[in-house]
């Protein structure tokens, strides 16, 4: 299993539009290849992490045109294009 992350920061006053459209892209982000969970975290400032969880350590070129193509759609609000890192999971717990 492994942890894709990616930082972000939006533009100040995007917050409220942001996370409507994020929910808006639930069934297109939970159909990517490989995706068990998806966690989006953001401060008051618009500072973030997008966190999936996924069985594949390296998306196919196809995969990653659909997530450029979901990020895209939040050209507007960021201040910069995100930059995702893969991780190998060590632990995963839940109560």
């Amino acid at each position: 299993m492994y942890a894709r992350i990616t930082p972000f920061k939006m533009k100040p006053g995007s917050k409220k539009d942001a996370t409507k459209l994020v929910e808006g892209l639930k069934s297109q982000i939970m159909a990517l290849p490989g995706v068990h969970q998806f966690i989006n975290v953001m401060d008051d400032n618009g500072a973030g992490y997008v966190i999936s969880l996924t069985d594949i350590e390296t998306p196919s070129p196809e995969t990653n045109e659909k997530i450029k193509k979901i990020w895209g759609g939040f050209a507007e609000y960021l201040e910069a294009p995100p930059v995702a890192a893969t991780y190998g999971l060590i632990a995963h717990w839940r109560n």
